[in-house]
């Protein structure tokens, strides 16, 4: 018998807090409370070693129905495609061009965030219409 378990996206990145407050913008998710003790996520990472401060953030979906996303910070930086991407569903039920309209709708808005749009993947026989962006660090995702 199978059971749910819960997923957590992790991002390799060079500077976690960064990047997970953009996808917090993007996807409306919340930085959660700092740690037991702390007032905020600053004064808690003050409270570590130097080479273990800034090493990690996360942000969790306010209504605990999406993954929990965590940020870890890595030495080496970006250097091919990734080879999972989100597709952040913002057209889900439109078609032809109210479709594309509020995938440039979004584009506009998340660029003016950091983001970098890449291309347009235009509908054919079997997909809508996407377009493929970079999160302010260059990690692909997909307006879908």
């Amino acid at each position: 018998m199978s059971t749910i378990k819960q997923v957590q996206v992790t991002f390799d990145c060079a500077e976690p807090e960064r990047v997970a407050r953009f996808w917090c913008e993007v996807l409306g998710y919340v930085v959660p409370p700092a740690p037991e003790g702390f007032a905020t996520w600053e004064e808690f990472n003050h409270s570590l070693p130097p080479e273990k401060r800034d090493a990690w953030f996360v942000c969790s979906d306010p209504s605990g129905v999406g993954p929990r996303l965590f940020f870890q910070r890595v030495p080496e930086g970006k250097v091919v495609k990734n080879r999972v991407h989100l597709d952040v569903r913002v057209g889900t039920g439109l078609v032809g061009e109210e479709r594309l309209a509020t995938l440039e709708a979004e584009c506009a808005r998340l660029v003016a965030l950091g983001a970098k749009r890449e291309r347009v993947l235009l509908a054919d026989e079997e997909n809508e219409s996407c377009i493929v962006m970079q999160d302010v660090e260059g990690n692909e995702f997909c307006l879908d």
